[in-house]
C-alpha cells in the first residue's frame, strides 16, 4: 500500500526550560549562580522522536495540540526549520512545558508543568483518521489526547509503537498505550524487574516486541518468538556525554528507522543503541540527531 508518511508521530509536542545545575540531586541553598545560563527550548519526547525518524530519512509526520502563545510558536519553528510535518490542534491550557536541571555528568531531572493538559483534550478524530490512512506506522506519545486515538489507529490498520518511560509496571494510565501497541518501549529505571515487566506487556497485549532500556547497561529485547531476553549492550558515544535528555526518544526512531526497513529485531536494538549514544553527545539546549549514512556506518564498523 502506498503511503504519503512512513511514521506519524502522536502527542509529546512541548518546550523544555534547560537549568545547567553543579551536581545532583542539587543541594538547598538560597540561590546558584548559573552558567552558560537558563534556556527555553521546543522539544520534548514527540518532537525528538520526530526529529530522529526525519533525520534518518523516514517520511514523517507530527501531531499535536499546542497553544497560541510564544512556546508554542517554538514548538512550530523547530518543526519548520527540521522539515517535519506538523499538524496542530489548539490546546486551551497552553503550549506543554518543562524545567529540565542537568547535571555536569549529563544527568537529567524533569519537572513537567501538569497543569497545561486535561483529561478532556482530544485529536480530533476526522483528523487522526485522515493522518492514519496516509501514514504506514504510528508512534503514539503517552499524553492524554493520544489514548483516545489509539483504536482509531487500530482500526485503519497502522502498527503502532509507545514509550512508557519510567512506567512502574503498575501504575494503570499506562496500561492501554502498554497493551495497545505492537512495539512497547520503557525504561528500566522505574522496574523492580525488568524482564518480568516486558513477558507481562506480550502477554496481555498485542506486542511483537518489548524492550526496556537501561541506560549504560544497554536494553533487554523480548519477542513473541523470543521470551528469553536478548541483552544489547550499550554503544559508547563517539564524543563526550553531555546530556542524556532524547537519548531515549533517539534510541525509538532507530529501532523504528529498523523496523520500518525491514531488519530484525536484534538489529533494530543496534540502530538504536547507536542513535542514542549519538542524543548523548548532544547538549541539552540543542536538537540534533543522527542521519541515515552516519548511523549505518557505525553500526557497520560495529558489526
Amino acid at each position: 500500500m502506498n503511503s504519503d508518511y512512513d511514521v506519524l508521530v502522536l502527542g509529546g509536542s512541548g518546550v523544555d526550560t534547560i537549568v545547567y545545575v553543579p551536581e545532583l540531586p542539587l543541594p538547598y541553598a538560597d540561590s546558584y549562580m548559573i552558567r552558560p545560563g537558563i534556556e527555553a527550548r521546543a522539544g520534548q519526547t514527540g518532537d525528538f522522536v520526530a526529529l530522529g525518524t526525519t533525520a534518518l530519512g523516514l517520511r514523517t509526520h507530527h501531531v499535536d495540540m499546542i497553544g497560541d502563545d510564544a512556546f508554542g510558536d517554538l514548538v512550530r519553528a523547530l518543526h519548520r526549520d527540521r522539515g517535519i510535518g506538523f499538524t496542530e490542534v489548539p490546546q486551551p491550557g497552553g503550549t506543554k512545558r518543562a524545567v529540565n536541571l542537568v547535571g555536569p555528568d549529563g544527568r537529567r531531572l524533569s519537572l513537567y508543568d501538569d497543569s497545561r493538559s486535561r483529561e478532556s483534550d482530544r485529536l480530533p478524530e476526522d483528523l487522526v483518521r485522515k493522518l492514519a490512512a496516509a501514514s504506514r506506522h504510528a508512534h503514539v506519545s503517552i499524553t492524554p489526547p493520544c489514548a483516545h486515538a489509539l483504536p482509531l489507529l487500530h482500526e485503519a490498520g497502522l502498527t503502532v509503537s509507545t514509550d512508557l518511560h519510567n512506567w512502574d509496571g503498575e501504575n494503570p494510565y499506562h496500561e492501554p498505550f502498554a497493551y495497545g501497541s505492537d512495539v512497547v518501549f520503557v525504561s528500566a529505571t522505574a522496574l523492580p524487574d525488568p524482564v518480568a515487566t516486558l513477558r507481562r506487556v506480550l502477554e496481555r497485549g498485542r506486542a511483537e516486541v518489548a524492550v526496556a532500556t537501561a541506560g549504560a547497561e544497554g536494553s533487554y529485547l523480548l519477542t513473541r518468538d523470543r521470551r528469553d531476553p536478548l541483552h544489547v549492550p550499550a554503544v559508547a558515544p563517539r564524543g563526550a556525554v553531555v546530556d542524556s535528555n532524547g537519548a531515549g526518544d533517539a534510541y525509538a526512531a532507530g529501532f523504528l528507522f529498523g523496523r520500518l526497513t525491514g531488519e530484525p529485531p536484534e538489529r533494530c536494538a543496534l540502530y538504536g543503541a547507536v542513535a542514542g549514544a549519538f542524543a548523548c553527545t548532544v547538549p541539552a539546549t540543542g536538537s540534533d540527531a543522527i542521519g541515515r549514512e552516519a548511523l549505518l556506518a557505525e553500526v557497520a564498523a560495529l558489526s
